[in-house]
This record gives structure tokens, sequence and C-alpha cells, in this order.
């Protein structure tokens, strides 16, 4: 049997895990429940199984009939959000003010399925497999985490080529993959401010240093900025996402306080926004005679798909599942994502896969959503696809390899 009619009869069970995890979702790098059900659900497959020191992650590697071969990441996120769901489903999440939102657990599940599958032809796999089973994605830099504790190196030896999957519930057809080459996702970083001013009265502005005029005006020069001082084929995107002054209508706060995101598409945008946005707030402030303290923290760096391992990847998918399978991207994504820290480093490439469950992605509500759903038929491609990556590319990284010197 092919691997995706193997896949196919996992499907089943893949999709009871998922729903169990969505039942008990944990968010941020500490993830002791899913991480339980992760192990329970690998128990007896010929794995090295490690976990993290300083966040709840499962490392695991299936090694291959080629010892000392290439290496292949698969990796799956597992944490969900601080998000009180109403899908009104009846595996809807048991715990108060987190879901899944995100899909992390079709992720989760679908990672699982694809461990499955590789270990069942171990024999066949032309060097080994590492399977990362990620926490705290969503704003807490799990892959950085999992990286500094070395699964890059999991296998004994750097990684070769490295593969994830996020799912959607909207915007794409259920069932279809998506992809570019080059730039999928935004960087991210966060922008803090604190504009500092005097007290007093409201009846008596001129006797205080009033801090929120200045700060709504720092808000609105922010969405000028973006338009005056970088090119638009490079864009930036701030949203001011937080802003708090105040405890009553007739009080002028000693300060006012907000926070926006900052998404660019390359290093050099980066760089620019995080000197440009400090300099304009703190001008402002000083035009006001107030002071303001500014912090622009980075995140996470670009999305970045090698152009090769992306071509790979859709090649495969239109060879697996069809043509019609796979939908290049025409935009990058504005939203981020901690893969980005692992394509840095290894070749690679991300892929979407839309798993609307309300038959119309065009207005289904959208990941993040408390009403965001999630068609989990799909967890068995997500699995099959990802072990197809991984028997191609060690099967092709092993043709590439040079031959050993003759005597």
């Amino acid at each position: 049997m092919s691997l995706r009619e193997d896949a196919h009869a996992l499907q089943g069970d893949l999709a009871a895990l998922r729903r169990a995890l969505h039942q008990e979702p944990e968010t941020g790098l500490d993830l002791p429940r899913t991480q339980e059900k992760v192990l329970a659900a690998l128990a007896g497959l010929p794995l090295e199984i490690s976990t993290g020191t300083s966040l709840s992650s499962v490392t695991a590697v299936l090694r291959g009939s080629v010892p000392g071969g290439p290496v292949v990441l698969l990796r799956g996120d597992m944490d969900g959000l601080p998000v009180t769901e109403r899908t009104g489903l009846d595996f809807a999440s048991r715990v108060d003010g987190v879901m899944h939102a995100c899909g992390h657990d079709l992720h989760t599940a679908g990672l699982v399925g694809a461990a499955r599958l590789l270990a069942a032809r171990r024999e066949l796999l032309a060097g080994d497999v590492v399977f990362m089973f990620q926490p705290g994605e969503e704003g807490w830099d799990g892959a950085g985490h999992m990286i500094e504790e070395g699964v890059l190196e999991a296998a004994g030896r750097p990684v070769d080529a490295a593969y994830g999957l996020h799912v959607s519930s909207s915007s794409y057809p259920t069932g279809v993959f998506t992809s570019r080459p080059g730039p999928l996702m935004a960087a991210s970083a966060g922008l803090h401010v604190r504009v500092v001013g005097a007290g007093g009265h409201g009846s008596r502005p001129h006797s205080a240093l009033d801090p929120v005029p200045a700060a709504c005006e720092m808000v609105t020069a922010l969405q000028t900025m973006v338009t005056r001082r970088f090119d638009v084929f490079d864009p930036v995107v701030v949203t001011v996402g937080t802003f708090h002054a105040g405890t009553r209508r007739n009080v002028i706060p000693d300060d006012a306080v907000f926070e926006a995101t900052v998404r660019t598409f390359s290093p050099a945008a980066a760089e620019r926004a995080a000197e440009v946005a400090v300099r304009l707030c703190r001008d402002i402030a000083t035009a006001h005679g107030l002071t303001a303290e500014v912090d622009f923290v980075p995140e996470y760096p670009v999305t970045v798909n090698d152009a090769g391992e992306h071509d790979f990847l859709a090649d495969t998918v239109r060879e697996v599942f069809g043509e019609e399978r796979f939908e290049p991207m025409t935009d990058p994504i504005t939203g981020s994502e901690d893969f980005s820290r692992v394509l840095d480093r290894v070749p690679g490439a991300f892929v979407f896969l839309g798993a609307d469950a309300t038959g119309d992605p065009d207005s289904a509500p959208t990941n993040h959503s408390p009403i965001a759903a999630f068609d989990d038929s799909v967890v068995s491609d997500g699995s099959a696809l990802l072990a197809e990556l991984a028997v191609r590319r060690l099967d092709r990284l092993t043709e590439e390899a040079p031959c050993a010197p003759t005597t």
C-alpha cells in the first residue's frame, strides 16, 4: 500500500487523538497533558525519544537503514491559545479560557501519523527522521528553545532538510495545499510605549502634562510612518492592539501605555522599523514636553521557504494527491511563525493545508477566532505528505551525496 493509503487507514485514530487534544488545550511552554498524550501515541514505535528541560517538548528520532545517512526534520506545534471556545462542538475545549483556535491539535496528530507511517517503513529510509513536537509557538518562541536544547542535532549530526505544515480554518478549500518560494510569512516584533506626563484635574489641563493626546498622536503617526517612510514593495504593517490610560473621565493620568505589533518581510525593513518607530514616539513626546519609554522587541524572523525545497514540496503534493490539490500562494502572509528559526538554519519549506469545516472558506471564521472550526478529515493527508517528503528527500540527499573515493 502507498503512504497515502496507509495514512487513510489511520484517519480514525488520528482524528480521535486530535479531538482528545482539542478537549484539553494548554498554552505556553509547559504542556504536560499534551506531552503525555503524545508520548502515549508514540509508545511502541522504534523511536529514540527525549523530552525538553525548559519546555514540554518531545523529540523523537527514527533511525533508517543507512547509518550516518542524511537527516530530515518534521515539525508539529502543540500549544493552544488563551481564547474561550464558542464552537458548540461536542469535543469543544473543557478548559476555561483556552482553545485550540489555530489548529495545532491537528498538527500534533498529523505528526504522530507521520511517525507511525515512517516507523512501519524504517528499513526503506535512506537516513534518519527527527520528529519535532513543539510547545510555545504562539508567542513563546518554542522553536528557539528546542533549537537551544539541540533538536537540530538530535540524530547525532545536523539536519539536512526540514518541513512543517499549518492548517487554515478559512481562505483555502478543504484539502488544498498552498505555499510559495521565498518569504512566506512576516517577521514580527513588539513595540511597547509608555508616555510619561504629570497628572492633574481634567478641568485644568494647562496645569498638568497630559500624556493621552501625545500617545494618540503617536498611534496615528505610526500609520503615516508606514506609508511615508517605507517602500510599498517591501511592506510594513503596524497595528496598535492595546491602549491604556486613566481611571476616570475628569482625571488626567500620569502616563499612557500602548503596545503594537510590527510585521516586516525583510531584515532591512525590520531594522529600519526599529529605528524609525522608536525615534518617532520619543520625538512626539518631546514636542509635547513629555518623555516616552519605548522598547522595540524583535520576536520571530521572516519565514523563508528555500526555492528548491518549495518546488520539491509542490511537486510531491501534485504527484501524491493530484494537480488540483496544490494552489500556488500569490502573496506572503503577514502572520508570523517560529518555524522560521528552523528555516533560518536548515533548507526546507512550510506549507498550508485548507481545513475549513463550514464549506465556505471565504466567509469561514479565521484561525484564532473563538468559533474557528477545523475539518479533521485532512489530518491523514497531512501525515501522508510529511511522510512522503521525508522518504523522498532522504532518497535525493543520498543520491546527491558525493561518492567515497576508491583506492
